[in-house]
């Protein structure tokens, strides 16, 4: 059967449990590229806007460190208490940048697949460790289109680096009379075009990513009708077993009703093929009620079973038909029968008194 359904061309749309089946092992569409676009452009905006406060809190830190090593000689008493003050205030500057950058970085995955949390793709797997499966993903389609993607990724920031320097070749010399400050400004001001530039482009490739690992993810969870059906039985439970189960529940329903044919106080027929057998005990209903019916067959054996039980069978084509379509069994009949089942009850009655 594997290898039949192996043979068979996928075709068919995934199902919703193949879909959620895969998002718990963690298969999802996702774009590396978009999660990496977002982290660069969140930092570049943090810098943007954040930049000045914290070029303050480095001079404020340089200063600190100059004070600190003028009050007293650093040894190994005190080069732990040192450290451990320095982490701290580096932490403390870094920590808005590196808390931006987390919660981007979880948006743009969000974003992109929703709240996913598995454990699968990192458990330990021996076949992980296999180096003929190794060597064969080096060389497969998806590690080719990966690096056909690299490549050219870093062709386009190259290109692009290289236009943002090669128009500002002409400002290079008029640096020579401007002051450290100043030159550490142009710079950065070079860099944040470039990265700015970069960032443009690599949102259009990002996009162009994310289109593309939708199709492949998409492509690869496609179904083949076999595959669809084994799922189905899985799911559903065999069909052939299904209509096993039902036919055996409706004969121990079949029985049931022709078990209580004998206590029923008259059976009232088409005649040729209904049959419907009502009792009433006004202690105990409000009502007549249906305890068996059927056609064809069936109403042949529950007529067979009232007349070896002495049950009256009464000839009433309309009632009959009537009580069939519109009573189950197990339930009592309607109001609008009520007379008319009162006049069958009321001539049995009158039998039974006249044969006593």
């Amino acid at each position: 059967m594997a290898d039949e359904n192996k043979d068979q061309e996928k075709t068919e749309q995934a199902t919703p449990k193949k879909r959620d089946d895969a998002k718990n092992k963690g298969q999802v569409a996702k774009s590396r590229d978009a999660a990496s676009v977002a982290v660069l452009l969140a930092g570049l905006i943090f810098f943007w806007f954040g930049a000045s406060g914290m070029i303050e809190k480095m001079m404020s830190l340089v200063r600190w460190l100059l004070i600190q090593s003028s009050r007293f000689n650093i040894d190994c008493n005190n080069i732990q208490g040192l450290s451990i003050s320095l982490a701290y205030k580096i932490s403390a500057i870094l920590f808005p940048l590196f808390l931006t950058i987390f919660f981007i970085a979880l948006l743009a995955n969000y974003l992109q697949v929703g709240f996913v949390l598995s454990t699968e793709s990192v458990q330990p797997k021996f076949s992980k460790l296999d180096p003929i499966k190794g060597f064969g993903k080096l060389f497969s389609l998806t590690a080719l289109v990966e690096l056909a993607k690299n490549i050219f990724k870093l062709s386009i920031i190259g290109f692009v680096v290289y236009i943002t320097f090669k128009a500002e070749i002409e400002n290079f010399l008029p640096l020579i009379d401007q002051s450290v400050w100043g030159i550490l400004i142009y710079i950065g001001e070079v860099a944040f075009k470039i990265v700015f530039r970069v960032c443009l482009v690599l949102i259009i490739l990002a996009i162009l990513d994310y289109i593309y690992q939708k199709w492949e993810f998409e492509k690869n969870l496609k179904m083949s009708k076999q595959e669809i059906k084994d799922e189905f039985k899985q799911t559903e439970g065999n069909p052939l077993v299904k209509s096993r189960i039902k036919r055996l529940q409706r004969d121990a329903a079949r029985k049931r009703m022709m078990a209580s044919v004998p206590e029923a106080d008259v059976v009232i027929t088409n005649p040729t093929h209904l049959a419907v057998a009502l009792r009433y005990d006004p202690k105990s209903l409000s009502a007549p009620k249906v305890v068996a019916k059927g056609a064809g067959f069936i109403a042949e054996n529950i007529k067979e079973i009232a007349r070896k039980n002495n049950v009256p069978i009464v000839d009433n084509k309309p009632l009959a038909r009537v009580l069939y379509k519109s009573v189950d069994v197990d339930e009592t009949i309607p109001t609008n029968l009520y007379r008319a089942v009162a006049e069958v009850l009321a001539f049995i009655y009158n039998m039974k008194m006249k044969q006593s």
